[in-house]
């Protein structure tokens, strides 16, 4: 059994449905940000960075936190099929993920969605790197049918400044493509400790699937 403690944020989601694809059995243990409880000290010994997600094996007595280190341990330690020869290849995509498209986009969101007009420099640095990694993201998907086969899902998103649909239509074909047939709503309750997050925060929300079950499958 794996105890996940997470919310209903893009990282948090990221654990609940590589779980949920690899059917591993997990608990959830619901750590409210918005009420501070990743500050309690209990959660600080989990994770000592006051983030979600984290989680515990009760079967290894492994914890971890960040995401991307918890993927690549459920991968390594639970199906090491997943890899087949594109390990590298997923690092590397994990790696752009972790460390430039989701800071990035959370830079946009920060600065052109909540606090418009605030710091205009800011606002352009960070939607101009937005656009760059839409861009990198649109050309691989153009030349393979999937990003990485750790990377659960993206959400893309709509607003101020970033019109994916209209100018990403690789991308856009291919989340919505793969979210008619994951189950989401099921990983989104999960990661919420069965509360649906409010869809009014997005235009869209759109998931990617990886390989998981192509690679289960075969």
């Amino acid at each position: 059994m794996i105890d996940l403690y997470t919310f209903a944020t893009p990282n948090g989601r990221k654990i609940s449905i590589a779980l949920e694809e690899l059917e591993l059995p997990y608990s959830v243990r619901v750590v409210d940000i918005g009420k501070g409880e990743q500050f309690a000290p209990e959660f600080l010994r989990i994770s000592p960075n006051n983030r979600i997600p984290a989680i515990v094996d009760q079967r290894t007595g492994v914890t971890l936190m960040e995401s991307g280190a918890i993927l690549v341990y459920l991968a390594d330690t639970y199906a090491p099929w997943l890899w087949g020869i594109d390990r590298w290849v997923t690092l590397q995509w994990l790696m752009w993920q972790m460390g430039g498209f989701g800071p990035m986009l959370g830079q946009v969101h920060h600065f052109v969605k909540y606090n418009p007009g605030k710091a205009p420099y800011a606002e352009a640095r960070y939607l101009d790197e937005a656009h760059r990694l839409y861009g990198v993201l649109e050309r691989r998907l153009t030349e393979a049918d999937y990003l990485g086969v750790l990377i659960p899902w993206l959400i893309l998103r709509s607003g101020p400044g970033c019109p994916v649909s209209s100018i990403r239509p690789s991308t856009c074909a291919r989340t919505r493509r793969c979210a008619a047939g994951m189950g989401i709503s099921r990983n989104v309750r999960q990661s919420n400790g069965g509360m649906m997050c409010p869809p009014s925060d997005w235009q869209f929300q759109v998931w990617l699937q990886t390989e998981f079950s192509r690679r289960k499958s075969g």
